[in-house]
């Protein structure tokens, strides 16, 4: 089977780049399930009910969050009124939401969906835990369902990414980072047969600094002071990957970047 996973849809801009290009591309890579990683998709810092509809109509099947999770309290009703909506799974227990769930993919397939966030240097929720401790126990749980895994592991460093990947080598499809919104050249299949790449990019505007306005962002370097970030206009980008996975074993078989420019 063939999943999809869009890298972090960054604003309006990033909407229009779904709205223009995923029903084509759905196609052309045959994708059975779509995966995106909404957490910048409403403003550049969250996600509401509109947005999620939006987004959902366009085509996308799950969406996993990150440290911008709760910037919309509107989050909260997604929470309650779907499950399709995944926030990080090592936040503080009794955190509203899901850090996994299973899903049903076009073709039947059962997909299980991890949610994990970064431990370092991350600008992050309070209280939370070692990503690396708490995996384990939800693969187990996703096991007895389905051996199709995949994990967005939203973090800012390289090191913990790759750790994750290798961490995870033979025990889940696939370890896709997301966050830093510039994609990465290093997708490979781990020895054990999971897939891996440190960041599958962004989704959003060509010329800006991570999807936001680039003088605001220059000014807050060049003079230390605080800024308001918009989400920059324009031409966009569209930067996913394509798994192919073994429905009986949930081995990846292949992964290949896409990244689109108007």
């Amino acid at each position: 089977m063939n999943i999809l996973f869009i890298g972090d849809i960054s604003g309006r801009t990033g909407r229009r780049a779904i709205f223009e290009k995923l029903y084509d591309i759905k196609a052309k890579y045959a994708a059975d399930f779509v995966i995106a990683n909404g957490e910048n998709s409403s403003g550049g810092s969250g996600i509401t009910k509109k947005v999620y509809e939006e987004l959902q109509r366009a085509g996308i099947d799950v969406f996993t969050l990150g440290n911008h999770a709760f910037s919309k309290k509107e989050v909260f009703t997604l929470f309650s009124e779907g499950e399709n909506v995944i926030r990080p799974a090592n936040l503080p227990e009794g955190t509203p939401g899901c850090g996994m769930n299973i899903f049903y993919a076009k073709n039947k397939a059962k997909v299980a969906v991890i949610n994990l966030i970064g431990q370092l240097y991350m600008d992050k929720p309070e209280g939370i835990t070692n990503p690396f401790l708490v995996v384990d126990e939800l693969i187990g749980k996703a096991k007895e369902k389905t051996n199709i895994i995949i994990v967005d592991m939203h973090a800012e460093a390289t090191s913990e990414k790759e750790a994750m990947g290798w961490y995870l080598d033979g025990k889940v499809s696939a370890v896709i980072g997301t966050h830093t919104h510039v994609q990465t050249a290093d997708e490979t299949i781990l020895p054990k047969g999971t897939a891996y790449i440190t960041d599958v990019g962004m989704t959003g505007a060509q010329d800006s600094i991570l999807g936001v306005k680039i003088e605001p962002a220059l000014n807050k370097f060049l003079q230390k002071v605080p800024a308001r970030f918009e989400i920059a206009g324009g031409k966009t980008k569209f930067c996913a990957v394509v798994l192919n996975i073994d429905e009986a074993t949930g081995k990846a078989l292949a992964i290949e970047r896409i990244y689109l420019k108007d």
